[in-house]
């Protein structure tokens, strides 16, 4: 694979939510929309590519481990629908006792899909 393609479809930092400020100025000023239990906030921007944000707690799953993996499976998600999303800021939040995996991934990326409409 090229460079150029791993770098399209990588999760760099121009790719994330990184900041207080942003999640903050999501949660404040961003669209809010619930489907299948995942709670999303949207905000759309000039230009740019679009950038990911995600909220998990202790209520989601107990063990580290399992919120980590949460965690990969909504990156996972949105890697393979980030060029087709356009200039967009998303904040995630999963429903609680979310079982990460295959099936969470290919849900996610219908959601993601969904979103840039």
């Amino acid at each position: 694979m090229h460079r150029q393609q791993r770098a399209r479809f990588g999760l760099g930092k121009h790719r994330r939510l990184a900041r207080r400020t942003g999640f903050e100025r999501l949660l404040r000023e961003g669209a809010r929309r619930s489907q299948s239990g995942f709670t999303f906030y949207v905000a759309r921007r000039q230009d740019g590519p679009p950038r990911l944000g995600i909220l998990i707690s202790r209520k989601h799953a107990a063990k580290a481990t399992v919120r980590n993996y949460l965690k990969r499976c909504i990156r996972e998600a949105f890697r393979l629908e980030q060029e087709k999303l356009g200039a967009l800021d998303i904040l995630v939040r999963p429903p609680y006792g979310a079982r990460p995996g295959a099936a969470l991934i290919e849900r996610l990326r219908a959601l993601f899909t969904e979103l840039r409409a």
